[in-house]
């Protein structure tokens, strides 16, 4: 038989493993890492080609690490091979204000020297993380890896689900994960419908070079359009999430570059002295999007394909590693007590673990953005009056900066640093 037609017969073959994961961007291989280390055969498919993941240049692009997140990839092994390009966060100052005009005299401030597990987070670039989880991915026995593939249909029986790709071939396996984001094509497929709506904001995403040494020190500064976050990254180093309304944003992001910074620095200011881009700069806009079921039959979802909220707090992957750690979990023990992984009385307990966790997280970052986007004088006296409060009071104190760190709640083993 020659060539061509070996593969041509290979590729309409089965390909058969426990779990089948779509989407391979942060949360579906840290899903794969996870399962595949407690002894599952695990496949993730990315439509995205592998040398386009892996040789990402720098953009600007960063993630705020909890504490719990960091020992979760400490556990799958993807935090040695990024630790180096991990900016730790060691306090966090919250101030509200206008562009310009300085900040309120309340503020919050939040210092890692109030717990004692260590740093509050870490700071680590898109680029790195992603990387990283390719290497480790390619490094583990039990997973395969698709690139460049598309899922164009999925189907299930009573003892697995089906996959078919874009180029003909199948996949087969005993649960499906959805890990492929808030525009989610497994949910879809599935005919899981979403509750949310849009927050008529965008977010200017970019990274900066600044003069001065930011010593760790995380930024949120609430103006009436929306925040503005400074989240230190490594050498003098700072990366941007700043929210404008979306027609305003879409004209500031048209801007050239020096115009671009003339709009940014009134809102910066001059603490870490004179500043300029590095990279590239885009937006995204923002909204709410939760699923209105994070499971259906022999199907997970994980991450933004479950849930997706604004980033004013920055919890938008360690939500996701949560769920990574809390699904992991439920089918590694499940799989110990020879249960089917793929079961609704199996898939029920991820649901009733994380679904409660994530609205509720969900909710709070809307009511903080409801709160704190505006300039009602009233709201700004009450929020202001607050944010003092809560900044006197240490023990008030210690449980945020035991939230900002990811310490808090019913934490999977993985974050909590321990194995399944």
């Amino acid at each position: 038989m020659d060539n061509p037609e070996r593969a041509r017969i290979l590729q309409h073959m089965e390909h058969r493993s426990d779990i089948l994961i779509v989407g391979g961007g942060l949360n579906g291989p840290a899903l794969a890492l996870a399962l595949a280390q407690t002894g599952h055969s695990v496949t993730v498919i990315d439509a995205l080609a592998e040398k386009v993941r892996k040789n990402a240049a720098f953009d600007g692009r960063a993630y705020a690490l909890a504490l719990a997140s960091q020992r979760l990839l400490d556990a799958v092994g993807v935090w040695k091979r990024v630790e180096e390009h991990a900016q730790p966060m060691l306090e966090i100052k919250v101030t509200d204000g206008h562009a310009g005009a300085g900040p309120s005299p309340f503020f919050m401030h939040f210092d890692h020297a109030e717990i004692e597990e260590g740093p509050m987070g870490y700071m680590v670039e898109d680029r790195h993380l992603r990387r990283a989880f390719l290497e480790a991915m390619a490094d583990e026995t039990g997973i395969t890896e698709i690139s460049g593939k598309t899922v164009v249909s999925q189907g299930i029986s009573a003892f697995g689900t089906t996959l078919a790709l874009d180029d003909g071939s199948t996949l087969t396996g005993g649960l499906l994960v959805g890990c492929d984001g808030r525009r989610s094509g497994t949910a879809e497929r599935a005919g899981i419908r979403r509750t949310g709506w849009d927050y008529g904001q965008t977010a200017l995403v970019c990274a900066i070079e600044h003069e001065l040494p930011h010593h760790g020190i995380a930024h949120q500064f609430f103006m009436p359009p929306g925040p503005l976050a400074i989240l230190p990254l490594t050498s003098n180093r700072s990366s941007i999430v700043w929210s404008e309304r979306t027609e305003t944003a879409k004209q500031i992001n048209a801007l050239p570059e020096a115009d671009y910074l003339q709009v940014l620095r009134p809102r910066f200011g001059d603490f870490l002295g004179d500043i300029r881009l590095q990279g590239d700069r885009f937006t995204y806009p923002l909204n709410l999007t939760i699923a209105n079921s994070f499971i259906a039959d022999r199907l997970a979802l994980v991450g933004d394909a479950a849930h997706g909220m604004h980033p004013i707090a920055g919890q938008g992957l360690n939500a996701g590693l949560r769920d990574v750690g809390a699904l992991a979990e439920v089918l590694t023990l499940a799989g110990r007590r020879g249960e089917d992984i793929g079961s609704s009385l199996v898939l029920e307990r991820y649901q009733k673990w994380r679904r409660f966790d994530t609205a509720s997280l969900a909710m709070a970052t809307d009511v903080f953005n409801r709160l704190f986007s505006n300039d009602n004088p009233l709201l700004r006296m009450s929020r202001d009056i607050g944010m003092g409060i809560v900044g006197s009071l240490p023990g008030l104190r210690r449980g945020f900066v035991r939230e900002a760190a990811g310490l808090t709640g019913d934490l999977p083993k993985l974050l909590q640093g321990r194995p399944i």
